[in-house]
């Protein structure tokens, strides 16, 4: 080893090491999960309830690539820095994230690649999901929605036959 390196140097290599480390400590402890505002926290700290509250949503990408494009971290972090923000004050923060799954660019991308939308929707939010937990952002997975789930677009939006003719 060169005299002037440092023994500990840090590195690209390390710094993956203590970037996985900690996203897998998170996922482990549930950082991110936002509890269901009843009861008191493990941790002992006031009740959700009695906390001040802040719903934190992001812009839903359309899984209809190959992941996310360049730009899509851009907005991603500023508000997961307000999220972490409003924790570390005390606040009860949700910030669930999805994926905008339903309507043309899914369809469209199902049609160029030959595979049935849903196929392609599934595929593609893995990789998008990959992606974002490299990124270490604080969103509560167990929250996630796709718009193309029955059981999200049957409250929002109309997608059956129209009204019969008789």
């Amino acid at each position: 080893m060169d005299e002037g390196t440092p023994r500990f140097r840090y590195d690209a290599r390390l710094a993956n090491e203590i970037e996985l480390r900690w996203q897998d400590r998170w996922d482990r402890e549930g950082t991110f999960e936002s509890p269901n505002p009843v009861g008191p926290l493990s941790d002992g700290f006031a009740r959700v309830a009695d906390r001040p509250k802040f719903y934190l949503l992001d812009f839903f990408p359309y899984p209809s690539g190959i992941g996310l494009h360049v730009g899509h971290p851009l907005g991603y972090i500023g508000t997961d820095v307000f999220g972490r923000y409003l924790r570390m004050t005390g606040h009860h923060v949700l910030h669930p994230f999805g994926f905008d799954t339903f309507g043309l660019p899914a369809e469209q991308y199902a049609i160029d690649t030959g595979q049935h939308p849903a196929v392609t929707v599934q595929h593609n939010a893995d990789a998008m999901r990959r992606q974002l937990r490299r990124l270490g952002l604080g969103h509560d997975r167990r929250r996630e929605i796709l718009t193309s789930d029955p059981s999200f677009y049957r409250w929002t939006q109309w997608a059956g036959p129209g009204p019969s003719a008789s």
